[in-house]
């Protein structure tokens, strides 16, 4: 009877939530209808230029909301991106001057994660539960409140898995979120609706980003975004499926549309000193002078990690790594071939340390019935496996399938204890001295690398592909500010697979990402590169973005038009 009370109210909400931003849809009337040139112009114009003109009254703020009330409805109906609408109370909010127009990104709409607290809306991250707490209108969250100071206008959340622990944005509470190059596909995880919504024509929006999720939507939907080290963005103002979890430590970051967006933007917050919205963040201003010194660097020093030495790359993701390495040899740049610490070890470090507690927070959420993400619901089985049946399965993977990769993942997948939980702690403070010694020895600038082993995977793969994310979370272990730029897109001539390859011959984790490799189905998605920098490099890694799109020139990424959005 529990069970179906619960299940029951579980529909009730879901339907409910649903409903309301449907009826909030339809009474947005100035935002339907087909764009006009005027609004292009808006949606087309540098985001500096925009705001210049805003403040200067040429151009109304009610106006460019509105515009982009109109991209979020028209990118809503082809990919399901958009949970909450708030464009009617982001009206009066202009209007009654609880928006600083004057501050550095005056009168621009920003969208966010549904995991972001905004007075008077659900913040729901996915879970019917949570579905009901609102704060009063009037009582933002931290993070809001500095961009309401800042100028930003908050008008839609966007879309996510519950749990936040996958590369989909699925979930019961508002549905399932599509690439906006092709329905059929992942726009990545876990903020994936951002990025459906950037890709089709959004301006600034800001994510989450525990093992990629700012990173892995940019490169499946074709989007900007950085991962910011930790206390340089604020986190205040927030809900999450893992509170408590700082063995790999969440970090709120930003994605934009454009290059040039992402760094006004970032540049744009932390001129705001975000150190006095949130006392984890750190006093560090914008480094103006470490940006004009590497805009006049000419040559520098580049390691290109080509594997994490556990899922090799796919050919669309080789190509646009040497797609890059090429364009920045000719640009005049040197490239380094490296051997850093090993990336699998990162990756068996930090998997135990993010599930410390046996997935045991992010399932207590959950009401009877309701939906789970196939890589979590995966990730929770092998957790709660009985430990005798695992390691009978570990000796299994080792010594018949001679898997020692999935093996070493497996071994230890279980609750630790504190004291379990302070070693690995030990270890990952002893991997992170490591790599710091490591890039000093090998003076490189920065790094190159694939964002992922594959583009998008088709929706529910990531139930095989869970474990395939070492490339991105690998930087998250060690705190390093790090980039992404879509570079092409899959070719399926170009990008298949050898006729000799042998997916039985991969290890367990490579099986699971390569399983669903298709370049004929994956024909026109997105492919991108990481750029990676040290720790709180945020300045740098964008200034490092900006060399390798310069080195790219006309041969650069081409987003998704405004006339095929409309």
């Amino acid at each position: 009877m529990v069970f179906l009370i619960d299940y029951i109210r579980h529909i009730r909400d879901c339907h409910f939530k649903q409903n309301e931003r449907a009826q909030r849809i339809r009474k947005l009337t100035q935002c339907h209808g087909p764009l006009t040139k005027d609004e292009r112009d808006v949606i087309d114009m540098p985001i500096g230029q925009l705001v210049r003109g805003i403040q200067s009254e040429s151009i109304k703020a009610l106006d460019v909301l509105h515009t982009y009330g109109k991209v979020a409805l028209k990118a809503h109906e082809k990919t399901n991106c958009v949970t909450e609408i708030m464009v009617s109370e982001a009206e009066d909010w202009i209007k009654e001057g609880r928006i600083n127009l004057g501050g550095p990104l005056g009168g621009i709409p920003v969208s966010l994660k549904d995991s972001i607290a905004v007075g008077g809306f659900d913040t729901t991250v996915g879970y019917s539960g949570f579905v009901a707490n609102k704060a009063p209108l009037n009582q933002d969250g931290p993070m809001v409140t500095m961009l309401k100071h800042a100028g930003a206008v908050p008008y839609v959340k966007t879309n996510l898995p519950t749990t936040l622990l996958s590369f989909e944005s699925t979930n019961d509470v508002w549905g399932r979120c599509t690439n906006p190059h092709n329905n059929k596909f992942s726009p990545g995880g876990s903020t994936g609706g951002e990025a459906a919504l950037l890709a089709l024509g959004g301006r600034i929006g800001i994510g989450s980003d525990v093992a990629g999720s700012v990173r892995v939507p940019a490169h499946f939907s074709g989007i900007y975004s950085l991962r910011c080290s930790t206390g340089r963005w604020p986190k205040l103002g927030v809900h999450t499926s893992m509170p408590g979890q700082e063995g790999v430590p969440s970090v709120f970051s930003p994605m934009a549309r454009t290059l040039g967006d992402l760094k006004y933007f970032v540049r744009s917050i932390i001129m705001m000193k975000p150190w006095k919205y949130d006392p984890s963040a750190h006093p560090l201003p914008w480094n103006s002078e470490e940006v004009k010194f590497l805009e006049r660097t000419t040559k520098l020093r580049v390691g290109v990690m080509r594997t994490d030495g556990v899922v090799d790359p796919s050919p669309a993701c080789v190509r646009a790594l040497e797609k890059v390495e090429d364009a920045l040899k000719r640009a005049g740049h040197e490239i380094v071939e490296i051997d850093p610490p090993s990336p699998y070890e990162g990756l068996v470090l930090g998997s135990q340390l993010l599930n410390a507690n046996g997935c045991q927070m992010f399932s207590s959420f959950f009401r009877a019935g309701e939906g789970n993400d196939p890589g979590a619901a995966q990730m929770r089985f092998l957790m709660n496996l009985p430990r005798p049946l695992k390691y009978i399965y570990y000796l299994w993977v080792k010594y018949v399938r001679r898997d020692d990769v999935w093996a070493g993942l497996v071994k230890d997948w279980h609750a630790k204890s504190a004291y379990e939980n302070w070693q690995l702690v030990a270890k990952r403070e002893a991997y992170r001295a490591r790599w710091f010694d490591w890039w000093d020895k090998s003076r490189v600038d920065f790094l190159i690398t694939p964002p992922n082993a594959t583009p998008a995977v088709p929706h529910d793969g990531m139930k095989d592909a869970v474990s395939s994310c070492g490339y991105t979370f690998l930087f998250n272990i060690l705190d390093y500010t790090c980039g992404i730029i879509p570079v092409t897109q899959v070719d399926r001539d170009l990008d298949k697979l050898p006729s000799k390859f042998n997916i039985a011959k991969l290890n367990g984790v490579a099986q699971g990402a390569y399983k669903h490799y298709d370049a004929t189905a994956m024909h026109g998605l997105p492919v991108g590169v990481q750029v990676v920098g040290r720790r709180l490099e945020e300045e740098k890694v964008l200034a490092y973005m900006k060399k390798v799109e310069a080195a790219l020139g006309e041969d650069k990424y081409q987003p998704i038009s405004m006339e095929e959005v409309d």
